[in-house]
């Protein structure tokens, strides 16, 4: 989609989406996955608590080296079944030329629960 076909929105609309800062405290293998992904629990701090995702990152990551590295994620969207796992958040990332997804990251340590703004 290009710029030109992106509809424009309200400031209004983008304070709905509540994107917060978290710490992955565990990672694994999502081998049960439709595409491959890596399991996550990511820590967004007292106000969100610990919360899910599968994340489609395994290009270029791998989960042991996942742990303590912070992240940033949609924390209101409804919880999502993949497979037999439910997803509570959904973990922000980037395209890459080769398709993998980079994931969006503050790149430095920032409070985790931190709203982006």
């Amino acid at each position: 989609m290009s710029n030109a076909d992106t509809p424009t929105i309200e400031f209004d609309d983008f304070l709905k989406v509540d994107i917060r800062v978290g710490r992955i405290v565990e990672a694994e293998p999502f081998p049960e996955a439709r595409k491959p992904a890596i399991k996550l629990k990511i820590d967004f701090g007292p106000d969100v608590g610990i919360k899910k995702s599968s994340a489609q990152i395994t290009e270029f990551y791998e989960p042991e080296l996942l742990i303590g590295k912070q992240v940033m994620a949609v924390v209101n969207f409804p919880p999502r079944q993949i497979g037999k796992f439910m997803s509570e958040v959904l973990t922000l990332g980037f395209s890459a030329d080769s398709g993998g997804i980079v994931l969006a990251r503050p790149d430095q340590d920032v409070p985790i629960g931190a709203r982006l703004h």
